[in-house]
């Protein structure tokens, strides 16, 4: 008998009890290959002694200092790593306990600051549907997934929302990849209109989105196009990177590869490598400024920010990162993994499109390629997914309502950046087996 409140409140989890690079083992000896990174958290995988050796050493020092009254060390060594390798007008860091936090951050830290500048009648925050920022209210308020807000619709506040950039359903047949990303940014622009400018706070958007509708990465275009509206409009762009950063798209900032930078950043899964479980938004310098000459309107904080422990442990991870030239690797391993899995799906009846960037890919399931017919969801097709791929030592990130917040299915894969050759063969033959089995009869 458990006495824990699980995530599923009626189920038997088997004890993981120890990790082996990607692997991890649980009670009975059981060997289970981490082909998510948990949820693109573990991207060393769960045996890097560097960075267990950090975490003992800073316990030994210090291992809990409040922010309230010091700064540490690590947070001060981890801050200077991450904005000297950050994209261009982003200069401080705010660290917290994770990526819920980051974006509440994030949320409260845009708003304080138009309060700040004068123009309190800012408070309408645009997001994208098929969208996920956190777990939180505020957080919930922002993200675009039905699913997931649907109990706490009554609680929470109101955003306004526009279309993801969702090519695999979205792109018309007579245009091309970028011609789409610019008409569905311009959304932006149209919503922006609607409310008033004067009334919005900043547009949030995750620059690949992960969970609820699986490595969407934006079109080439799109996320320029995004910068230059809120530019235009002085609005504020907070790029949620909790997933897709540090490292995961083969970029330390996965914005980087589309050549822009945001106004506000949040990361935190592949921060800390689930070492430590820390969090952190990085805020421009206009920003900062305008909060240090400012009259204290940022009522804010956590108990754990910027904790001593958690920051050593993110800092060992990134220095790991980059001496180890891992974000080479999740390229090349990328690469290598997407081939495999066109390879084996490419032609796969029931697998509508592969996706992602880096070490972030997915796959969407259809019942149709042809049409792109999502599956009923009555079938629960992506739970029995993970469940078949648990069955055969293979944990893998499927979620449901891809296509709309209620239909469709797809799996995300997000292994350590150490995973090799031969690890990422065993992943797509398991998963393989998984997929197949999991399919309803009539379809499989």
């Amino acid at each position: 008998m458990s006495y824990i409140l699980h995530r599923q409140f009626v189920h038997d989890y088997p004890v993981a009890v120890s990790g082996d690079g990607p692997y991890l083992i649980d009670d009975r000896g059981r060997r289970y290959l981490d082909a998510s990174g948990g949820a693109a958290v573990s991207c060393l995988g769960h045996s890097h002694k560097a960075v267990v050796e950090a975490i003992k050493a800073q316990l030994d020092r210090l291992p809990y200092a409040h922010s309230g009254f010091f700064t540490n060390q690590p947070a001060e060594a981890l801050a200077e790593y991450l904005v000297t390798r950050a994209p261009e007008r982003l200069s401080k860091v705010y660290f917290l306990s994770g990526g819920s936090e980051a974006n509440e951050t994030a949320l409260k830290l845009a708003r304080s600051y138009w309060v700040e500048r004068g123009e309190p009648q800012r408070v309408n925050f645009i997001s994208r549907r098929q969208s996920y920022h956190g777990n939180t209210l505020a957080t919930l308020s922002i993200g675009g997934n039905p699913g997931r807000r649907a109990v706490y619709e009554p609680l929470l506040m109101s955003v306004a929302q526009i279309a993801p950039c969702y090519p695999y359903r979205d792109k018309r047949p007579d245009e091309s990849e970028t011609d789409y990303g610019l008409r569905v940014a311009d959304e932006l622009e149209a919503a922006i209109q609607r409310l008033g400018p004067e009334t919005v706070i900043g547009f949030v958007a995750e620059t690949v989105v992960g969970a609820t509708a699986g490595a969407l990465a934006p079109a080439p275009g799109y996320l320029k196009r995004i910068r230059d509206i809120c530019d235009r409009h002085g609005i504020l762009l907070i790029l949620d990177e909790v997933m897709s950063g540090m490292g995961r798209t083969g970029h330390l900032f996965a914005c980087a590869e589309d050549g822009i930078s945001p106004d506000l950043l949040t990361c935190a899964k592949g921060l800390g490598a689930g070492y430590q479980a820390i969090g952190a938004c990085l805020i421009s310098d206009r920003i900062v400024e305008t909060m240090s000459q400012g009259s204290g309107s940022f009522q804010h904080g956590f108990t754990y920010i910027g904790h001593p422990t958690a920051c050593a442990g993110g800092l060992a991870v990134q220095q790991v990162i980059e001496r180890e030239c891992l974000l080479d690797r999740v390229r090349v391993q990328g690469a290598r993994l997407r081939s495999c899995l066109e390879e084996r799906f490419g032609n796969h009846r029931h697998v509508g499109e592969i996706r992602g960037r880096g070490l972030f890919l997915a796959l969407e399931l259809v019942e149709d390629r042809a049409s792109k017919r999502p599956f009923d969801p009555k079938h629960k097709l992506h739970a029995k997914v993970k469940s078949e791929a648990m069955s055969r030592g293979l944990m893998c990130y499927p979620n449901g309502g891809t296509a709309d917040g209620l239909r469709g299915d797809h799996v995300l894969l997000a292994p350590p950046f150490i995973i090799s050759d031969s690890q990422i063969e065993e992943l797509v033959d398991k998963l393989g087996a998984a997929i197949d089995a999991a399919l309803p009869p009539a379809t499989s």
